[in-house]
């Protein structure tokens, strides 16, 4: 016998095997963190509160005893709810959550790509907690034999409730009446259950949890993200399984037009650094009774570098300072003139409300350099550069830096960067 530890399964270290045939969900998996957690007894994904970004939380002792077949159909499975927006566009009332739950499953597994990817009555999967052999919820198959696959999230809830009419979350009953029909004590699995005991195999939890901030952020970075792979798959033209339907809605999503205001205002927040400080005017919730809690202020000292040259115009620099009033509050924003050089001697920290007149105070040339510079050699969580963008790509960075343009510049770019470029539309 092995004296050797038992190494945790790893997700992270098999992720690029088994996505091998998926390109699309390969390099959306790049882009979205995996935390092993004995918290839930699956898998499930959320926001990360503290990151701001979505998380697939897994059991590395439930992922070891899938098959690659079922592991692939769990990731891709979960990777959906966060394409479909289940995660912060459901929140269902307690009396139909589990109906909530198995809905999103139905319309998940019932994708031609899912087709025999995860564990089903004829090919289950590994033992659940209840004893029983982990089966997925698949529309033509057990309890949903006679529902047909192929249709959307909202057609199965209604379908389900006419299923457990009367007993909405099914399996409440003392198993004595009908299916169907409401009981008196606390069923077992089938009795009086229209679902057959079946549940999402998922945990769906903190489906609708999070905060106005930390979702905000999180499904901007998702967009992008979800832009990237299909960009990628695009380019490669390898969708992997993904069916033309789903591939149309996963474009049409990402090629919808770009409301700049939200953009910049993902970007400031994006920026911000925490300020955490103790405080007994907070409770701490993990001691209470031992140490103060805890005051988190977010803050970001953002640059605004101006071109020169004459391309931004009074109606684009008006439509952008009056969006800084709303933003003034998390932010602090130094506005820097420059063209081939930076204007330090016009330097100076924009305030909320201020209506100083904007003016023209350099006409030289357009060199990004210069600004880019300044902004590096004095700390800045952040850089947006109002431009035309007509001048050679400048130097890396310190902080993310964002471009701010007119459509027919951003269209056009006078060089490729990664980072993004907006469209001010006024």
């Amino acid at each position: 016998m092995s004296d050797l530890p038992v190494v945790p399964f790893n997700l992270n270290m098999h992720t690029a095997r088994l996505l091998m045939s998926e390109p699309f969900f390969a390099s959306l998996s790049r882009r979205i963190d995996k935390t092993p957690t004995t918290a839930i007894p699956t898998a499930g994904v959320r926001v990360n509160p503290d990151r701001q970004q979505f998380e697939l939380m897994y059991n590395p002792e439930f992922f070891a005893a899938l098959s690659d077949e079922h592991k692939l159909g769990v990731l891709m499975h979960e990777f959906y709810h966060i394409i479909l927006e289940h995660v912060t566009g459901r929140k269902p009332t307690e009396g139909i959550r589990r109906i909530d739950n198995i809905a999103m499953d139905l319309a998940i597994n019932g994708l031609p790509e899912m087709a025999g990817k995860l564990p089903s009555e004829s090919n289950p999967g590994p033992m659940m907690p209840s004893g029983e052999p982990m089966k997925g919820c698949l529309p033509g198959e057990g309890p949903f034999a006679d529902l047909p696959a192929g249709m959307t999230y909202e057609w199965y809830l209604e379908a389900l409730k006419k299923m457990g009419e009367g007993d909405p979350e099914g399996g409440n009953g003392d198993g004595s009446g009908e299916p169907g029909e409401p009981g008196s004590g606390q069923g077992q699995p089938g009795d009086g259950d229209p679902f057959g005991g079946m549940d999402s195999f998922d945990d769906h939890d903190a489906f609708g949890d999070t905060d106005g901030t930390a979702g905000e952020i999180a499904k901007e970075r998702l967009k992008e993200a979800i832009k990237k792979a299909a960009e990628d798959a695009e380019k490669s033209r390898n969708w992997g399984s993904v069916s033309s339907s789903m591939r149309k809605n996963i474009l049409d999503r990402i090629t919808t037009r770009v409301d700049w205001k939200k953009v910049l205002r993902y970007f400031v927040k994006t920026s911000q650094r925490s300020d955490k400080r103790s405080t007994p005017r907070r409770l701490n919730k993990r001691y209470p009774r031992i140490h103060p809690g805890k005051r988190v202020r977010r803050h970001a000292k953002i640059a605004i570098s101006i071109d020169q040259s004459g391309s931004v115009d009074d109606q684009m620099l008006a439509a952008f300072f009056s969006e800084l009033s709303e933003l003034s509050g998390i932010a602090e924003f130094t506005v820097i003139p420059f063209d081939s050089a930076v204007g330090e001697d016009k330097i100076y920290v924009w305030k909320k409300g201020q209506t100083r007149k904007w003016e023209r105070v350099m006409c030289g040339g357009t060199c990004f350099n210069a600004p880019t510079k300044y902004v590096n050699e004095h700390q800045f969580d952040g850089h947006i550069i109002l431009t035309d963008l007509c001048a050679p790509k400048p130097i890396a960075s310190a902080c993310q830096r964002m471009w701010m343009t007119t459509k027919a510049y951003a269209d056009r770019p006078y060089f490729q960067t990664n980072e993004r470029i907006i469209a001010i539309d006024v």
